[in-house]
């Protein structure tokens, strides 16, 4: 299979449950997506996600994978290319930490780390081996804006987000002009049930719309929402004292 004008035949969703890859899941199999792997930890909430898919048409698999057991990474994921090309691999899992606890608990900011920037590593570097033993497709690699600047807020995910970005940047360079496409998605706090809405909250739905249209543009960084590119900018030259009392 594939890709034909960013409209994967086949997903690979790293984080099966992620509200922002289910939704961008949903939308591709509206498109053209016929075949689904969604790797993730065993869970009723991954075999509902799974079924949910099912129900709109794709085949959908599931596959065992822990971001932190990086040791299975290599057969776990190599099993998944093994069944046949892969037209796009999302990277979409990661975990948000609890700011004030990780500071007390060195152990706990330790895990969001390696969840966050290690495990992604592990991951993406076996996914783009794979598209590029195959000769196409895309990794795209969900990053933050938290990642552009240190926050007084959310420094541990922020800083585990920065390492991503980084990574993908570089990984993109690396495979230019091998078939297969980088693309970094950096968005504003995501709104979900539960959790604190943050100023310019953007939506699942948003943030999938945003990476299909990046995938058609073959896009090498997209932010959602688009604004954001420019708040960003202003934000990374505000001198340290004064950012420290922004409501960021």
């Amino acid at each position: 299979m594939k890709d034909a004008f960013g409209a994967p035949q086949s997903l690979l969703l790293l984080g099966g449950t992620s509200a922002i890859g289910l939704a961008a899941a949903r939308r591709l199999i509206a498109r053209r997506t016929r075949t689904v792997w969604l790797a993730g930890r065993p869970s009723p909430g991954l075999a509902e996600a799974a079924a949910s898919l099912r129900g709109l048409g794709a085949e959908v698999r599931v596959v065992p994978f822990d971001a932190l057991d990086t040791g299975a990474h290599p057969e776990r994921l190599g099993a998944v290319f093994a069944e046949g090309d892969v037209d796009l691999v999302l990277l979409a899992f990661g975990v948000l930490g609890d700011q004030a606890r990780d500071e007390a608990d060195p152990a706990a900011a330790v895990r969001v780390a390696q969840t966050n920037y290690t495990g992604a590593v592990s991951a993406g570097l076996v996914c783009a081996g794979a598209l590029q033993a195959q000769g196409h497709g895309s990794l795209v690699v969900l990053s933050s804006v938290a990642g552009e600047r240190g926050r007084r807020a959310d420094f541990i995910y922020g800083s585990s987000k920065a390492g991503l970005d980084v990574f993908a940047q570089g990984l993109g360079d690396a495979l230019h002009g091998t078939g297969v496409h980088v693309m970094v998605v950096r968005s504003c706090s995501v709104r979900a049930p539960g959790r604190p809405e943050a100023p310019a909250a953007t939506t699942p739905e948003a943030v999938a719309g945003a990476i299909e249209l990046g995938l058609r543009r073959r896009s090498e960084t997209v932010w959602v929402p688009g604004s954001l590119r420019l708040v960003a900018s202003a934000l990374r030259h505000v001198p340290r004292p004064l950012h420290r009392r922004l409501p960021v």
